[in-house]
């Protein structure tokens, strides 16, 4: 999603979700073939995170194709990635060019930036603050208080709304981003997010269950906040969850040889299997 550093306080709603010019999001395989996805329905002694311990699988929530990942401490690392030699990746295509495919179960973009692909939020890459905790007022998405940091240190990851991260975090993650807004907060749908408003675009967000799992979800058709909203908390019983990016949503499953294509992203979120996968 694209805004200038200058002009975050004045930036609209709707500015922070327009459609980008060209070409909408596409879905495509590594080798240029259409990807189509499948939307297998669950059986009844499957539950949707059981669907999932490997990496990633799409289904069908109250009539719109999400694909879910997940990603769980024993079996994954997760850091961020924004670009490398001074120049930002701003694409998954990009990123996986310069990646080992093989180590990776999923990748997705993860937050909010500007023109250039700055991170507009709270960033942390490889325990490297490269953008400091955004606590400002201001209009569009991010501002849509309370906003909220995904962050974590190996094995242990956690969403929470930015005021409580300021409060009780005290020694720098090894990874972060901040975006927003929340879309769960302490098992309560954000106040201000109505259950069906007409808002609706291919959106991606995140949140950690109790176990300490880390669930990605992006749709895979236009969506509303309320249903994101209630997939989190409805059907993944997740307590935190954050809203990541709209309209310029990507995601990477080698697996599956998924690689999205669309307009200019920023922060990357990397899941990779550990070596013991």
């Amino acid at each position: 999603m694209r805004i200038t550093i200058a002009a975050l306080a004045l930036l609209a709603l709707t500015a922070c979700e327009a459609q980008p010019e060209g070409e909408p999001v596409a879905r495509a395989r590594i080798d240029g073939q259409a990807q189509v996805d499948p939307t297998p329905d669950p059986t009844p002694t499957e539950t949707l995170a059981s669907q999932v311990e490997s990496a990633c699988r799409s289904i069908i929530f109250e009539d719109t194709p999400v694909t879910h990942c997940l990603a769980v401490p024993a079996r994954h690392s997760i850091s961020m990635a924004l670009g490398r030699d001074g120049k930002f990746y701003r694409s998954l295509t990009d990123f996986a060019a310069a990646t080992d495919a093989q180590t990776v179960a999923f990748a997705m973009n993860a937050g909010m930036f500007d023109d250039d692909g700055e991170p507009i939020g709270y960033f942390v890459e490889d325990s490297e603050r490269l953008h400091p905790l955004n606590t400002a007022d201001g209009e569009g998405n991010f501002h849509m208080n309370p906003n909220g940091v995904f962050y974590g240190t190996d094995g242990e990851w956690a969403v929470r709304a930015t005021d409580w991260f300021l409060e009780n975090v005290t020694e720098r993650p090894q990874f972060g981003t901040q975006s927003g807004p929340m879309l769960v907060v302490d098992g309560k749908i954000h106040p201000e997010i109505t259950r069906d408003g007409p808002s609706k675009f291919v959106r991606n967000a995140v949140g950690v269950d109790d176990e300490g799992r880390a669930h990605f979800v992006i749709s895979n058709a236009p969506i509303s906040f309320g249903k994101l909203a209630r997939f989190y908390k409805d059907e993944l019983h997740v307590k935190n969850a954050l809203y990541l990016d709209g309209n310029v949503s990507q995601l990477w499953t080698p697996a599956t040889e998924r690689l999205d294509t669309g307009a200019p992203i920023g922060p990357i979120v990397v899941v990779r299997k550990k070596a013991s996968e």
